[in-house]
């Protein structure tokens, strides 16, 4: 069985850890790097892990390293493992935001392999969305482990361009603070109209549950599950007319356009940090 090694301990990789564990995966084949104390007791408690203080112990025999650690981080810790690394050169993947393939390979070595994700926070109930893309020396195998593990958050995609990844960043990366805060409007929307509160708040989510829902479920292009609800001159129709007359699209547009250029700038600011 494949041994994993995750290098921090918090909310994404525990969604991760638990995620694998129910498809049958062992937890004496998981080990966890974590420098909180109460972390590591709450990660061997909740999930039977082997847990330490120290890096190098647990990545020491790991096939499968999960990067799990604030970008800021990243720099700090390949000395450390830098020997660990090309003696048993394991398959690393960085969940860190915003960090390119390029920069992975400087700060731990351009001749491993590297996949990078983009996860999205709702991954901590099993129902995110990943963007992965991977260096050259990915093997078919390894992506499909890369996979394996991510799939146990959610839905996956492989970017095969890696400059998309800015943008998938923009958009399931940060798309769903613009989710709560369509419903933060459409509840504030509702609370004017004189609807209460917790009716506004239940029945806004409810309705955006459902709707997503429905459209994974179906399968239909979101146009057309629009225009079955639209009836002529009806209460639907003079909605989005208004959505279409204060420019919906290019809102969304520019919101995405400036949240993938951020996404490189972060970047950039990391490699001058470094």
């Amino acid at each position: 069985m494949t041994r994993l090694a995750f290098i921090g301990g918090g909310n994404m990789a525990r969604s991760l850890i638990g995620g694998l564990l129910k498809t049958g995966i062992a937890p004496a084949t998981v080990s966890v790097a974590e420098p909180n104390a109460e972390g590591r007791q709450a990660l061997g408690r909740d999930f039977g892990v082997a847990c330490y203080a120290d890096n190098r112990v647990a990545v020491a025999e790991a096939e499968v390293i999960v990067l799990a650690v604030k970008p800021q981080v990243m720099p700090a810790i390949h000395g450390e493992l830098h020997d660990i690394l090309h003696r048993n050169r394991p398959l690393l993947i960085s969940i860190a935001a915003g960090v390119r393939l390029d920069q992975l390979e400087r700060w731990f070595g351009s001749t491993l392999p590297i996949v990078r994700c983009m996860p999205n926070t709702p991954a901590l109930i099993g129902s995110g969305a990943t963007g992965l893309c991977a260096n050259n020396r990915v093997s078919p195998a390894q992506k499909a482990q890369a996979q394996h593990i991510l799939d146990a958050a959610g839905l996956t995609r492989w970017i095969d361009n890696e400059a998309l990844m800015d943008t998938v960043t923009a958009i399931s990366g940060s798309g769903p603070a613009y989710f709560f805060a369509l419903v933060e409007a459409l509840e504030d929307a509702a609370v004017a109209q004189g609807l209460p509160r917790d009716s506004a708040r239940a029945l806004a989510a409810q309705t955006c549950f459902g709707a997503g829902r429905m459209l994974i479920d179906s399968g239909e292009d979101p146009a057309v599950l629009r225009q079955r609800v639209t009836s002529p001159h009806g209460t639907t129709q003079a909605a989005l007319e208004s959505f279409g007359a204060d420019g919906l699209p290019r809102i969304v547009a520019r919101a995405v356009a400036a949240a993938t250029r951020r996404g490189a700038e972060l970047a950039a600011e990391l490699d001058r940090q470094s």
